[in-house]
């Protein structure tokens, strides 16, 4: 496994590394090569608060660093960084070839995110379950989505021998890069 990493925020840690070299789980004997593991991106969305550039006191950070740890310390987290506001983002707009590139900040805050988690769990409902332990990444109200991730078997026999290996290529790549 590789070294650990704090975000500037002091909040979020990032662990390199294959997620399949990592236990998913405290629990005895499970083993997360198993079909039974699932990948989800764990989106913390964006308030009025966030959008307005404020940055989470001492508080916050203390119970999200806590909360960390424990997420870490179950092999559950992969990955997982704070965003800046929409203000500093930008989005480019695809129509056939033609691409457009629009400046933030984004109106809809409920269709923004903040923050995110890669997790690897056994479930939807574990992931659930530890999102309801999550304090409240904000100063006012917030919502987190969870949302599972593809892998390769999702995408059935369009994902060629050739795709696959391009895949597995690519991803050991990013690994190497990462040490």
């Amino acid at each position: 496994m590789g070294p650990e990493r704090v975000s500037i925020s002091g909040c979020l840690v990032r662990r390199s590394g294959r997620a399949e070299d990592r236990p998913l789980s405290n629990t005895v004997g499970f083993n997360p090569k198993e079909n039974s593991a699932m990948r989800v991106l764990v989106a913390v969305k964006a308030s009025k608060w966030s959008e307005g550039g404020a940055l989470p006191d001492e508080r916050i950070l203390t119970e999200m660093g806590k909360f960390n740890e424990e997420l870490v310390k179950a092999g559950i987290m992969l990955a997982g960084e704070g965003l800046h506001p929409s203000v500093k983002g930008k989005r480019v707009q695809f129509s056939g070839k033609k691409r457009t590139v629009v400046d933030g900040p984004f109106a809809e805050t409920k269709e923004l995110i903040a923050g995110f988690w890669i997790w690897q769990v056994r479930s939807m409902e574990e992931a659930v379950e530890w999102v309801k332990r999550c304090p409240n990444p904000m100063q006012d109200d917030s919502e987190i989505e969870i949302r599972p991730i593809f892998e390769a078997e999702d995408f059935g026999a369009e994902f060629t021998p050739e795709l696959r290996a391009q895949e597995e290529r690519l991803r050991a790549e990013v690994a190497a890069r990462q040490t």
